[in-house]
Formats: C-alpha cells, sequence, structure tokens
C-alpha cells in the first residue's frame, strides 16, 4: 500500500475527500492520483493500494470513495465492502462487465484508460450523491505517504530542479518527447508527469516494448479483429486507439521490431493505422512520448532503431541523469522509501541510522532509484542492509562469473519476487513495478515450454 490516510467518518467542509485507488498496476495508481492531485484543487485526496486486502485496511471505519479494477478486486462480485461508495474500471470494458460491476455493488463505472475530466466528474457525482463520504485530515501526514518534491518525483539536487523544469516547459506542447536514461532512472515516471502537467483532460496509455512478446506486439499498438490469428476469439481495442486524444507513451521503444517501427513511422507522421487482420483504416490524434534506456545515437548506427523514426520522435528531448550523478538525494530517497515500506511491511518501528544512510550515499547504484528502493525494500522485510558490493569489488571479479542469457535472468527475477510474496503475483509485480499481467503470461510460457 502506497499511502495510507488518516480518515474522519464526518465530511468537513474545506477538507479534502479521501478517494481510495486500488489497483495493481502501478502506472495506473500513479496516473489517477497524479490526475486529482493536479486536477481536483485539493478538494479530493488519494490513497493507493495494489490489492484488495491492502484496501480492505486502509479503508477500515471509513467512508471514503473508492476507485476499484476489476481485475484487482477479483472479479465484479468483490467489489462491495470496502470503504464508501465504489466506481469500477476495466481496461476490458464491455456493457457486461458495467451490468456485473453495478450488480457487485459499484455505484458507477468507467472504463480504462480514464481521462482527467471524467475522473473528477465522476467524483464530483459521487460525493454528491453520498456526502457524508469521509475527509482526508489534513493536519497530520499520512503513515507511509511518499514525500514527493514535483509529481512524484523525489531530489532536490541541481539535475532534478532541471529536470523538472524541463517537464514544466514541454507538458502543454503536442509536440513528441523522447524521454533517455539509464534503467531505474524514471522514465515513466517522467512521461506521467508529463501527462498529469499537460493541462489538456486526455488519456495516458503505455506499451513496454520490452516486456510485449514480437509476435503480439502489432496487436497490442493497432489492436485486431476477430479471427485475426490463432487465439483472437474477439475484436481488441489497440493502445493507439484506446490512446485517442490523449499521450500514448512507449517505453523501451529500441526494443520494438524494424517491421513494426516502420510502421510506427507511418502512424507517427499521418495517426493512420490498420488494425491486424482488418481492412478499414483509422485515424486518431496522439501525442508520442517514447523512452529508451540506450544510446539511441548508437542504435540508430547499429541498424536497430530507424533514424527516420528517431528524428520524427527526437522533438523534445529529456535525459535522465544516473543516481550516481546526484548523490545529494540518495539519503533523502532512502528515508522516503524506507516510510513507504515500513507502512506496507506493517514494521512501523523499522528506521535506516546514519551508518545505514552513510553505506547507501557512498554506493554507485548502477540499477539507479529501482536498486535502491529494492535494497531498503530488503532491508525492512529482512532486518539487515545488504548494500551491494563496491563497483571495484564487482568489477575485478565480474570475469569469473557467467553472463546468463537475459530470459534466464528475467525468471529468475520474476521467481524470486513471487517467493518474497508468497506467491502473490500482484504484490511481486507491484514491487517489481510491472503488470501483473506480464506475471501471467510469462509463467504460462514457462510452463508451456516445460509440457513441451
Amino acid at each position: 500500500m502506497e499511502s495510507v490516510s488518516s480518515l474522519a467518518a464526518p465530511r468537513r467542509a474545506g477538507e479534502p475527500v479521501s478517494v481510495l485507488i486500488v489497483d495493481a498496476d502501478a502506472s495506473a495508481r500513479r496516473s489517477l492520483a497524479g490526475m486529482i492531485t493536479e486536477r481536483s484543487g485539493g478538494r479530493f485526496a488519494a490513497i493507493t493500494c495494489a490489492t484488495r486486502d491492502e484496501a480492505a485496511a486502509a479503508a477500515a471505519d471509513t467512508r471514503a470513495i473508492v476507485i476499484a479494477d476489476i481485475e484487482t478486486m477479483g472479479g465484479p462480485h468483490r467489489l462491495g465492502g470496502i470503504g464508501g461508495r465504489t466506481i469500477a474500471t476495466s481496461a476490458n470494458p464491455s456493457l457486461a462487465t458495467a451490468v456485473a460491476a453495478i450488480r457487485g455493488g459499484a455505484s458507477d463505472f468507467l472504463p480504462k484508460p480514464i481521462g482527467a475530466k471524467a475522473l473528477i466528474e465522476r467524483l464530483e457525482a459521487t460525493l454528491a450523491a453520498a456526502p457524508a463520504i469521509a475527509v482526508a485530515a489534513p493536519a497530520t501526514r499520512p503513515a507511509g505517504t511518499m514525500d514527493t518534491d514535483f509529481a512524484g518525483f523525489i531530489g532536490r539536487s541541481e539535475p532534478m530542479l532541471k529536470l523538472y523544469e524541463a517537464i514544466r516547459r514541454v507538458a502543454p506542447s503536442p509536440a513528441p518527447v523522447f524521454i533517455t536514461g539509464e534503467t531505474g532512472t524514471g522514465k515513466e515516471l517522467t512521461a506521467e508527469a508529463i501527462h498529469a502537467l499537460s493541462g489538456a483532460e486526455r488519456p495516458f496509455v503505455a506499451l513496454n516494448c520490452a516486456a510485449i512478446p514480437r509476435e503480439l506486439m502489432e496487436s497490442e499498438m493497432f489492436g485486431h479483429v476477430r479471427g485475426a490469428f490463432t487465439g483472437a476469439g474477439e475484436t481488441r481495442t489497440g493502445a493507439a486507439e484506446m490512446a485517442d486524444g490523449g499521450i500514448l507513451f512507449l517505453d523501451e521503444l529500441a526494443e520494438m521490431d524494424a517491421a513494426l517501427q516502420a510502421k510506427l513511422l507511418r502512424f507517427v507522421q499521418n495517426g493512420s493505422f490498420r488494425p491486424v487482420g482488418g481492412s478499414e483504416t483509422k485515424t486518431v490524434r496522439v501525442r508520442i512520448l517514447a523512452a529508451t534506456n540506450r544510446d539511441p545515437g548508437a542504435e540508430v548506427a547499429a541498424g536497430r532503431l530507424r533514424a527516420d523514426l528517431y528524428y520524427r520522435l527526437n522533438v523534445l528531448p529529456i535525459h535522465l541523469v544516473p543516481l550516481r550523478e546526484r548523490s545529494d538525494d540518495i539519503a533523502r530517497l532512502a528515508e522516503a522509501f524506507q516510510a513507504r515500506f515500513a507502512a506496507e511491511e506493517g514494521r512501523g518501528g523499522a528506521t535506516l541510522d546514519a551508518a545505514a544512510l552513510a553505506r547507501l550515499t557512498g554506493h554507485d547504484w548502477p540499477g539507479n532509484v529501482r536498486e535502491l528502493a529494492n535494497v531498503v525494500r530488503r532491508a525492512i522485510v529482512l532486518g539487515t542492509l545488504d548494500v551491494p558490493d563496491a563497483p571495484e569489488a564487482a568489477a575485478s571479479s565480474r570475469g569469473a562469473q557467467p553472463v546468463l542469457p537475459f530470459a534466464e535472468q528475467e525468471r529468475t527475477i520474476i521467481e524470486r519476487a513471487l517467493d518474497a510474496f508468497s506467491g502473490n503475483a500482484e504484490r511481486a509485480a507491484a514491487a517489481l513495478e510491472i503488470a501483473p499481467s506480464t506475471i501471467y503470461r510469462k509463467r504460462a510460457t514457462w510452463a508451456g515450454a516445460r509440457q513441451g
């Protein structure tokens, strides 16, 4: 659970109404919370949870408005029993889904992706229908809340101040943005910040080009019609159409297949595309935000990234510096993660002393903020601070260690995360900052390989 708010039962004039966001997708949680923070004028206060159990604990003895992802909750029949009035959401909307949600206890239904205008309007309507909904007490800071400095970021160093200013400048523009930076530096968070500050009521749809199998990527991007390929039992809307009027974020763009890059170039040029297996050409208006953890110039030179696509997208470049180049922020980040994870794990007394902070500050963090967060979380859970070896020590022993294939390393990481959370895929996905569907898909692939 990312934040737990102190709530009071009666609503008092001028105080923010608590909105409990329940979604296993970390990106969706941050996006909705950002919309509420930026667009509600302080009328609502977001509380985010990754599982139904966390939401039930956060909403105990309260009557907060609940925005609940149906899949995260475990189905329409499990929507009730948490907080006050519930607004159900789903990435697979249909009339049947909406009806099932209402029958399951929801008072309203919002299909994903959700725009800021629609979100605030539904919250206002829900509040008007139930004026006694609980409010967040503003006098005290909610336990486990991340004390951020700008749109979800933590950091007050000079590089971060420059980043914040760059985001403010590019956010209102409709031009493409190309975000570069090492793994774990916050490229997706940058895209979400641009979306939150864009000043428009628009959906935000993110695709990780490295996490989706190559043979499914075109369908994920442009959708498909029923019968287009084996397993296509129904027509599906792609990310491009879902993002119509808003923002499409393409993470790890350099991982995209060359053939699909050509189709993406045509889409970027005129907004037109054709779903897989379809004969109808569709046209939408979207703003493209792209990101990569590689050197785009080197990728173009190697032929892995089309030069014309790169130049078309690299209109407003933003580069994120690695954590080692803003070491002044490490202690602040570590303390924020400590507060968050101690609350999530129910270990309110867990702290990082001065010696621990000194060890963290002295490390180079090749995995950047994500690696630091993982180390702090392990310290909270296991009670010991396991800082990785210094870069010199790691370099001296690197030659004796075999380089494992990426797929094998990926499987090890996912399986360790599942073990850490007793097989709970939703919590493991939240810790890894990936969608639960990625874990389900990978496990299905591994199971099929064993049977083969």
